[in-house]
């Protein structure tokens, strides 16, 4: 299983699974080097000899009014958010081919659904993902790899953290759980997604946002 972050901490999740009684390999890349990317995911599939799962949950956001954001903030978030995916996918898809299985997650967001002002890079990346996932979904599917997305609404995430307690409240109210999610709700989709109970599941949106959206 091969799982792309945008955040930190990756030696610590490795420390975790190993000390539950598995075994993990930490490796840093830069996402916005998107050839790097591709190389790191071909030589996890050379090293271990497969790649079963693919999980996709890099993002930034560089957030401006529409009006007013610079060709290079909607590029930079483009890149990383929609680009450094596709390269993951297509470096993931052919050792997936040889097994004649596979799981690809891409962690999108509500605001690839719905939009959110001041975010018309984020939005517009997010978006796009849903598209390239059910492309893949047809693709691949007659090779029993599957592709989905997942979509959350405000997770406490050091991104989240970011908005301030004042924003946090304003949109405490509109989220019929009355709370922000966790990264386990997140990763307790994750997990069903990879596991075998999903195999008939591939080219959907699951939006897990505390009912925001509904």
């Amino acid at each position: 299983m091969l799982v792309a972050r945008s955040q930190g901490g990756l030696d610590g999740v490795a420390a975790e699974i190993t000390a539950a009684g598995g075994s993990a390999e930490a490796i840093a890349c830069d996402l916005a080097d998107t050839a790097a990317y591709g190389a790191l995911v071909e030589g996890v599939a050379e090293r271990h000899g497969r790649l079963d799962i693919l999980v996709n949950n890099a993002g930034i956001t560089k957030d401006g009014l529409a009006m007013r954001m610079s060709d290079e903030d909607f590029d930079g978030v483009i890149h990383v958010n929609l680009k450094s995916v596709f390269v993951g996918c297509r470096a993931a898809l052919r050792p997936m081919m040889r097994a004649k299985f596979g799981r690809i997650i891409n962690i999108g967001s509500i605001s690839g659904i719905s939009g959110n002002a001041g975010q018309a890079n984020y939005s517009a990346s997010k978006a796009a993902l849903v598209g390239l996932s059910k492309t893949l979904a047809k693709e691949m599917g007659s090779k029993s790899i599957t592709c989905n997305v997942i979509a959350p609404g405000f997770i406490e995430t050091d991104m989240t953290e970011k908005l301030g307690e004042k924003i946090k409240e304003q949109i405490l109210p509109s989220i019929p759980l009355k709370r922000l999610g966790k990264p386990e709700d997140i990763a307790a989709a994750v997990a069903f997604l990879a596991s075998d109970d999903a195999g008939y599941l591939t080219g959907q949106v699951l939006i897990i946002d505390g009912g925001l959206s509904c």
